[in-house]
């Protein structure tokens, strides 16, 4: 189906009559809490190129994240999670709870498309049950800001791995409507934790949804505020850092007595970048693909829950997993309900979250361009037809040979393409990038290029001065 008539219809239907859309949604979203008068907090911490090499309690060999590992040996460490193998499409996945080719965010640049008058993210709903929403960090490829989106409260800023204004993408940040200037020495990470920190001050006795999306550990790789003088591994270092932040959020989560009410979710928006795939070993060895593929390391990502009294401690879920889960889990939560506007993928994990198994997913869905997959506990079927054994995932992938007599696998292949049947991605939208799901297409990438560098002519023209927060 073409991209541009798919969403100007899909946009005519949702956009009809605000006042009469307005109703309906306040109408299907019943702002009750599943929990009394007291709703849980949370916050959703996305780490960017973190695949679960990097992660100690995934068995990292060469990173230590003694924060983070407290968070699963207090909480739940899920082992088959999964998202988009690309930040863009991950973070639309994530924040809308639908699939790429019912969205359009097939690509990175495609994900700056989708309208909201069509999609709902994440806080439209939670509002809806009297929570105060933030986004902190980076908005990635996504369209327009958080706050036409519904947040709240944002601080965001454009691009990736922003850390110092060492080079221009960097320099300028947004808080709430007003453009500010990262000044020399100032630390973005930093910054971020002390925004949040002001954030949960101000809204202690009000349940919250903080998107906390951090620049760490997406490149360019620099030096943290800790690294040593002539310290050459900053790889390390920056995962150092994000992790001793993790443990800041957590003590300050304490001091102020919000703690034991508040679930925090730590999940990675893709696998390890391929510059470090290579180091990101667990037992010595390299995880299959990295961010960007389709093999297992590009997907497969850390999820951490931990909600002291609700999450049981240590314990390990391998139940499948994938990022369009969170959307309806917030709502269930939270006591509302979807809107029946949209078709929403996810299938909330709430139960997982309670220590309960109940309804797991029989199978995850993975797209990136018109690559796709889907994926269950020993087997993968792609968009090519091609079954592969994943028994000895996420280091090996086997193929299995066509006109295999294997019965395991043949019963495999049927109940895999049965649930692409059912979800018909090719019916949806379809990518019309370069095909790697990094970019639209040459043309459409030459036009974006001269709106960025227009954009950049006029900063260095005015980089005007502006109030510090």
């Amino acid at each position: 189906m073409d991209r541009r008539k798919f969403i100007q219809t899909a946009g005519m239907i949702a956009a009809g009559s605000a006042a009469l859309k307005n109703q309906l949604l306040a109408k299907e979203l019943s702002p009750r809490s599943l929990f009394g008068e007291k709703k849980p907090n949370i916050i959703f911490i996305l780490a960017d190129d973190l695949g679960i090499g990097d992660v100690g309690c995934y068995g990292a060999d060469n990173y230590k994240t003694p924060n983070i590992d407290k968070l699963a040996k207090e909480g739940i460490r899920f082992t088959h999670a999964y998202t988009a193998p690309l930040c863009g499409p991950s973070r639309a996945c994530i924040l809308t709870g639908r699939y790429a080719f019912r969205t359009g965010a097939t690509n990175q640049d495609a994900t700056g498309q989708f309208e909201p008058a069509v999609e709902i993210m994440t806080p439209k709903v939670l509002k809806q049950a009297g929570y105060v929403t933030s986004m902190i960090g980076k908005w990635g490829q996504l369209p327009y800001g958080p706050a036409e989106f519904d947040f709240d409260d944002y601080l965001k800023f454009r691009g990736s791995g922003v850390y110092w204004n060492t080079k221009l993408g960097g320099v300028e940040y947004v808080v709430n409507g007003k453009t500010k200037i990262l000044q020399d020495k100032e630390y973005m990470p930093d910054l971020m934790h002390n925004h949040l920190v002001n954030f949960l001050k101000k809204h202690q006795k009000d349940p919250f949804y903080v998107y906390y999306s951090l620049s760490h550990i997406h490149g360019e790789i620099m030096q943290t505020p800790d690294s040593a003088t002539g310290e050459k591994n900053w790889y390390a270092d920056n995962i150092w850092y994000m992790d001793k932040l993790v443990g800041k959020l957590v003590a300050e989560l304490e001091r102020l007595k919000l703690r034991e009410n508040t679930l925090v979710l730590f999940f990675g928006d893709n696998g390890t970048a391929g510059g470090h795939a290579a180091t990101s070993t667990i037992g010595g060895r390299r995880l299959s693909g990295q961010k960007g593929s389709m093999l297992e390391g590009g997907a497969l990502v850390p999820l951490i829950a931990n909600w002291p009294g609700t999450t049981p401690a240590g314990k390990l879920c391998d139940d499948m997993i994938d990022s369009t889960d969170f959307m309806p889990t917030f709502a269930e939560l939270t006591g509302t309900k979807l809107p029946k506007t949209n078709t929403f993928d996810g299938t909330s994990i709430n139960a997982q979250l309670h220590g309960e198994k109940e309804n797991p997913r029989e199978w995850i869905y993975i797209q990136l361009a018109r690559m796709w997959y889907t994926r269950e506990a020993g087997w993968k079927l792609n968009q090519a037809g091609e079954l592969y054994d994943m028994s000895n995932a996420p280091f090996e992938e086997i193929l299995v040979p066509a006109d295999t007599t294997d019965p395991a696998a043949i019963a495999a292949r049927k109940r895999l393409q049965a649930a692409l049947d059912k979800l018909n991605p090719a019916g949806g939208i379809l990518d019309e990038g370069d095909g790697t799901g990094r970019h639209a297409s040459k043309q459409a990438k030459k036009e974006a290029k001269k709106k960025v560098d227009k954009t950049i002519e006029k900063n260095l023209r005015t980089k005007k001065k502006v109030t510090p927060e």
